[in-house]
């Protein structure tokens, strides 16, 4: 397992810490979704999902992408579930994503973008992805001002979190104006993040 400052030293040499995301860069993004997931109790090994939660890139987010053959590499550095919940994060289709988070429990499923595949997801690994997704996009919100984009499917993701991933969301949208958006799924296109 390689510390915080070897995994930041390997996206500078992968040539992902300069990328723009959401009037930032890329590696600032990721060490603030790190962060706030070790706020919220995470410890370092699984808060390193944080780090690698969209190295892939996402269903959005294809600033930049790391080829899925890197996989065993990214579970080298990180651990395997670690490597697992980012790289669900990265492949789940969002709309299948939604569904599946109003089910109070398990069997999850995640419907693979990559391979249009289901995959089978512990209850374990599904919490973690849904606490993932909402540190991810509460990290960004404000500067990629898209507060409607999912923000019915983001604010059962913060209920089901409960505690301080309710009180994060309600803070952090407290500022959101009024929801205007008809398709929720709408996303900007001048946004770079998510």
């Amino acid at each position: 397992m390689k510390t915080f400052k070897e995994l930041c030293t390997y996206f500078q040499d992968i040539g992902a810490n300069d990328v723009a995301h959401t009037s930032k860069g890329y590696l600032a993004h990721a060490i603030g979704v790190y962060n706030d997931l070790k706020e919220w109790g995470w410890n370092d090994e699984l808060a390193y999902t944080g780090l690698f939660h969209s190295i892939y890139g996402t269903q959005i987010f294809q600033g930049f992408t790391l080829p899925l053959e890197k996989r065993d590499e990214i579970r080298g550095l990180i651990g395997e579930q670690a490597e697992f919940v980012s790289y669900l994060n990265c492949a789940m289709d969002r709309t299948h994503f939604d569904q599946e988070i109003l089910k109070l429990t398990g069997p999850y499923q995640i419907l693979d973008r990559f391979t249009e595949e289901l995959i089978d997801v512990s209850d374990e690994d599904f919490n973690l992805l849904c606490t993932l997704h909402l540190c991810d996009w509460l990290e960004q919100v404000a500067r990629s001002n898209a507060w409607d984009y999912r923000r019915k499917a983001l604010r059962r993701l913060a209920e089901r979190e409960d505690g301080i991933g309710l009180q994060r969301y309600d803070a952090v949208f407290a500022d959101a104006p009024e929801q205007t958006w008809f398709d929720e799924y709408a996303y900007p296109e001048n946004v770079s993040g998510a």
